[in-house]
Parts: structure tokens; sequence; C-alpha cells
């Protein structure tokens, strides 16, 4: 399930760099939040309906950050795409989770994983051919809202039951980007081609990841789950070769490569979290 959900949001980001060619990539996050905030709506649709009734404008400020994480990180990863190869975008992103995962840490070992990631750009940053620089500066804001997505994720499960509040953050990070995206994108976003290929890009990027990732959690321990996680740079940079004809260098693979390990040696060393009570 965990390497599906990997394979799904990856083929889901070859897809959108597709359209880049017709639509600019404002447009195509607003069509894919706007897929997957209808379907998360209709599936939490009881408790968006007493949502506001039930919890505290604190509670709700938190969903409303949530949401602009959600929105941000989506669209500095999508103009990073426009820019420079997926598996070169998917791994600066990681360097989100990465220092999530590493912050507050005080074990000497992980300034090594630190020192591996970091590495790892620096060679992506001096590949040369596809990459430029404004593409390495949106990944890296990607990778910021990545973190702060991850923070706000656990704050808003701790306020707001269930998937309602993941459900209201992609309503509210669709109405953040949807008048950029119109605007930018103008009568070409209501083709009804392209709207249907940016549906299957919400799909396949955001609620069939989710759904499966959220099973696959019932079944593995929250380590594993992030050790096997780490192997989505390397997926991407295969969807890469694969769906758009990405062809990395020797010296870019070695990079990707250190970044798995150190998003995977940092997520070892974490100690597990204690058992969450039943619901």
């Amino acid at each position: 399930m965990i390497l599906l959900g990997i394979v799904s949001v990856q083929v889901g980001a070859g897809l959108a760099k597709h359209l880049f060619e017709r639509l600019p990539p404002t447009s195509v996050v607003s069509i894919r939040l706007l897929a997957s905030a209808l379907v998360l709506g209709f599936l939490a649709r009881k408790g968006l309906r007493t949502i506001l009734r039930d919890h505290s404008w604190s509670s709700l400020a938190v969903v409303a950050g949530y949401g602009v994480a959600l929105a941000g990180m989506n669209f500095a990863f999508y103009q990073a795409l426009s820019r420079i190869p997926l598996g070169v975008a998917v791994t600066i992103e990681f360097l989100g989770p990465l220092s999530v995962a590493i912050v507050g840490s005080r074990r000497p070992r992980d300034l090594l994983w630190v020192a591996l990631a970091g590495a790892g750009v620096v060679m992506l940053a001096r590949g040369g051919g596809d990459v430029n620089l404004a593409g390495i500066v949106f990944a890296l804001v990607a990778a910021v809202g990545w973190a702060c997505y991850i923070l706000l994720t656990a704050a808003t499960g701790r306020r707001i039951p269930g998937t309602t509040g993941l459900a209201l953050a992609s309503i509210i990070g669709t109405l953040v980007m949807l008048p950029g995206g119109l605007a930018t994108g103008g009568g070409a976003v209501f083709d009804p081609a392209l709207l249907v290929i940016g549906l299957g890009v919400g799909l396949l990027s955001s609620v069939i990841p989710y759904s499966l990732e959220l099973e696959a959690l019932r079944r593995v321990p929250a380590r594993v789950f992030g050790i096997l996680m780490s192997l989505e740079p390397a997926v991407a940079a295969l969807v890469g070769v694969v769906v758009l004809g990405e062809i990395l260098s020797g010296r870019q693979w070695v990079a990707i490569g250190c970044v798995i390990v150190a998003c995977a040696g940092a997520t070892r060393s974490q100690k597990e979290p204690p058992e969450a009570p039943e619901a």
C-alpha cells in the first residue's frame, strides 16, 4: 500500500507536468486541489456541517493555516516541477520531512544525516543540465511548506477528528489558489479534456495515496512507514525517466541516494511513539 501510494503520487506529478504545456502551474495546482476538495468534502460532509458549531475559533485558525500550508506547498512544488526534473524536485522537497524528524534531536548521529542530505542537495544544485536556481529555490520553499504541513496536520488531528480537518483544509487551500489559477489559465481552465486530466492528477496525487497511507499506518509501525516513504525520491526519479523522459546524470543519482539514506537514517533513529488509545 505504501509503495502504491508513492507511485500514485509521482505518476500524478508526471501527468501534471505534461499539463504545463497547455496550462500554467498555478492553474494545475488549482484543479488538483479542487479535485481533492470535492472528493474529501463529500466524504466528510457530515462533519463539515457541524464544524463551525462544535469547534473554537482557535481550532478553525489552525485548520486555516493547514489549508494555506497545503496550497503553498503544492504551488511551490509545481513551480519547481516546471523548471527542474521531477526526481530532483522531490528530493529537495524531502528536506521538509527530514527537518521535522531531526529538529529537537540531541543525537550526534543526526548531524550525520543533516550533512549527508545537505551534500546531496549541493550536488543537485551544482549538477548543471536541466537544473536551474529558480527551480531549486521553489523546491526549497516546497520543503518548508511540507514541514509546516506535517506540523499543522498533527495540530489539526488533535483538535478535529477523522478526515474533516483535511477536507476543510483542502477547501480553504482551493479557495486560496483558485483565483490565481483562473487568472493565469484563462479559458483553457474550462477545457473539458484538461479538466478531466486535472481531476485525474488530483485523485492520483491526493485522494488515492491518502487512503492507502491511512490503511498502511494501521498495519505497520510509524518508523517502518517513514523508512519506506524515504524511497519516494527514487520512485520520482524513475517516474521522471519513464513518463517524462528526464534522464539524470550519475551525479544526480548519487545525490538522490544521499538524501534517501539521510531520510531513512533519521526516521530509523527516532523513538517509536507510544501507542495511541483506541478511539
